[in-house]
């Protein structure tokens, strides 16, 4: 199938995402590309507008990237219609009108939790699947309990008056009960899905776990100061940098500080240096005794992380039978490649001083 389509772009709006990162977004008359519908293509920031000069009443070439997501590759200037102006960045939150803040190539609004779209992504990611995991609560009954008054906050949802829920058409005493249930359920959730639900930007599952392994609790964690967040393996400035601004900002520290209260987040174990701390490996092929999954927690045991795939940032690869292309990869980059023996040998050894 043709994976490229021209398209007439309809206008340009801008969407509001959960941390307020303001997302351009072209939308375009419905064209089949690949076999699928496109009605519109993300162009990501103000800079890849201006270094593609899209304009409203472009006919542009639309491609489905990776045979996935709909981009613009170029406008035909030829076709461009006269008197079409370039497209500006608006000045404020379209969803709350507060201004947008610009920080490198992106902009924000800065309403936090008074901007109606940050509040809505906000609670649906608190309570998806891989955060408080809350059966039943996506976005359209957030929508709903955010429209209706039952709630302004994720915090808001441990005080539900149900009653006046399951009065509510749609909802009614038995579904209403499960989402009280749910809601109830998320109390003493371990420490890495809270950090997760939080929806800090650049701390996503694998960073939550990280970080949850390097503070053990909640408080130690509310804590933190730079040093202590780029401690952590995998943690650099920028994300260091938001997680400081995320537990110093009134507006989510005191929300944060509330649901930890409400939830009581369970500890973890924090891990001590271990002989594997700071250290990236790759598993590859058939071991002979041990699974993969046995492998991989002894590797985290021992402070290491595992990837899924080979990379510069690769430390160590650890090789079994029939190791395909990771040992290739591992070859070509000159990354130290381990057997099974090698690796038991070095969790055994001390850890690194």
């Amino acid at each position: 199938t043709d994976t490229t389509r021209l398209a007439k772009v309809l206008a340009i709006d801008v969407q509001v995402g959960r941390t307020g990162a303001i997302t351009p977004v072209a939308r375009l008359k419905p064209v089949s590309v690949a076999g699928v519908t496109v009605t519109n293509a993300t162009l990501h920031n103000e800079d890849q507008i201006s270094r593609l000069d899209v304009r409203v009443g472009d006919t542009v070439i639309v491609r489905r990237a990776g045979d996935v997501i709909p981009e613009i590759l170029k406008p035909l200037i030829e076709r461009r219609p006269e008197g079409a102006a370039p497209w500006e960045m608006p000045a404020t939150c379209p969803e709350c009108g507060s201004p947008l803040h610009q920080i490198g190539a992106e902009h924000f609004c800065t309403g936090g939790s008074r901007c109606p779209a940050q509040r809505l992504y906000r609670i649906t990611h608190f309570a998806s699947r891989l955060a408080m995991d809350i059966e039943g609560l996506g976005e359209s009954t957030v929508s709903t309990l955010l429209n209706e008054g039952f709630i302004t906050r994720a915090s808001d949802l441990y005080s539900l008056d149900t009653a006046r829920l399951a009065a509510r058409p749609g909802f009614g005493e038995q579904s209403a009960g499960n989402l009280a249930s749910a809601i109830a359920a998320t109390r003493g959730r371990p420490l890495p899905k809270f950090l997760f639900s939080l929806g800090i930007e650049g701390v996503g599952e694998s960073t939550a776990k990280d970080l949850a392994r390097a503070f053990g609790t909640w408080e130690a964690f509310a804590a933190a100061s730079r040093e202590d967040l780029l401690a952590v393996p995998d943690v650099g400035e920028v994300t260091a940098e938001s997680v400081l601004e995320f537990l110093q900002s009134p507006d989510t520290a005191e929300e944060a500080q509330r649901l930890a209260g409400l939830i009581m987040p369970q500890a973890v174990e924090k891990i001590a240096a271990g002989v594997l701390t700071g250290k990236t490996l790759v598993l590859t092929g058939t071991l002979p005794t041990l699974s993969r999954e046995a492998a991989k927690a002894m590797i985290e045991a021992a402070g290491g992380k595992v990837a899924g795939s080979v990379s510069k940032k690769t430390s160590f690869v650890v090789a079994g039978d029939a190791a395909g292309t990771k040992l290739d990869t591992a070859k070509a980059l000159s990354i130290p490649v381990w057997d099974e023996a090698e690796l038991l040998a070095q969790l055994a050894s001390s850890p690194l001083s």
